[in-house]
């Protein structure tokens, strides 16, 4: 099996300064694709720097003004934004987008949970088919309960996914997020081939790996189990990103080939 790929969430510009540390840099779909922006706002890196630093994946996806729950969802806005971002991914070469957006999904008090378990899984049945045109995987990135109340577990954010039935919607497993929620490895082996995509972070202050010695190979073994071959990004806090993301890397990177 080829060596995963290893990136880092972040300014692909800013990245770029360490492009022969880490593999590709995980942008931002709000400030790289600009979506409720005119085409003439949508100002892509040249072929030449992409070809040095990839942008295989991106993640902030919606503002929380485009809501995903509550009584002001408004589907054909999300369509015509997932549309466009999903488009002008593939100019980019993306083929993955990250629905976190908390502020989008967040359910807000007094408001009928059972109903937003449903909003939610309309609004990805709505991304699905503009994600299927475009050649777009999204994956659900479920949220810790510090920052989203809805989907907080990789486990909910599987029947979410299952719920929607789009074969172009499927799951994230983050493992920051899942030490957070005390979630085990057992729930990335029930997820199973649902899961596209990992993000990695140490559980106490969201630092990259190496900083604080967080053991992440109970989780890597469990989605080596699954067959997992995809990318893993790093989601951190960073005091200097540019010299923490290397070493970060290449930490993950000795992890993963210790379970080898």
């Amino acid at each position: 099996m080829a060596e995963p790929r290893i990136g880092v969430c972040g300014s692909h510009a800013e990245l770029s300064a360490v492009a022969g540390s880490i593999d590709f840099a995980e942008e931002a779909v709000q400030r790289l694709l600009v979506p409720e922006q005119p085409d003439a706002a949508f100002t892509p890196p040249d072929r030449a720097a992409l070809e040095v630093l990839p942008i295989p994946v991106a993640n902030i996806f919606l503002p929380g003004d485009l809501r995903s729950t509550g009584p002001a969802v408004d589907l054909e806005r999300l369509r015509r934004y997932a549309r466009t971002a999903f488009l002008r991914a593939r100019q980019v070469g993306i083929g993955i987008v990250v629905y976190g957006s908390g502020g989008s999904r967040q359910v807000d008090e007094g408001f009928d949970r059972g109903r937003a378990e449903q909003q939610f899984v309309e609004a990805l049945q709505t991304v699905g088919p503009p994600a299927a045109e475009a050649g777009i995987t999204v994956v659900v990135e479920p949220l810790n309960t510090a920052e989203c109340n809805l989907i907080n577990s990789v486990t909910e954010g599987a029947e979410a996914v299952r719920a929607a039935g789009h074969p172009h919607v499927m799951l994230l497993a983050d493992l920051y997020h899942m030490l957070r929620e005390d979630e085990g490895p057992d729930a990335i082996e029930r997820a199973g081939d649902l899961i596209r995509h990992v993000h990695v972070a140490e559980v106490a202050e969201r630092t990259p790996p190496g900083v604080a010695g967080d053991d992440f190979r109970p989780f890597l073994c469990a989605l080596a189990g699954i067959g997992y071959a995809g990318d893993y990004s790093l989601e951190c806090r960073w005091s200097d990103q540019v010299a923490q993301a290397p070493p970060g890397v290449a930490e993950l990177r000795r992890q993963l080939a210790s379970i080898a």
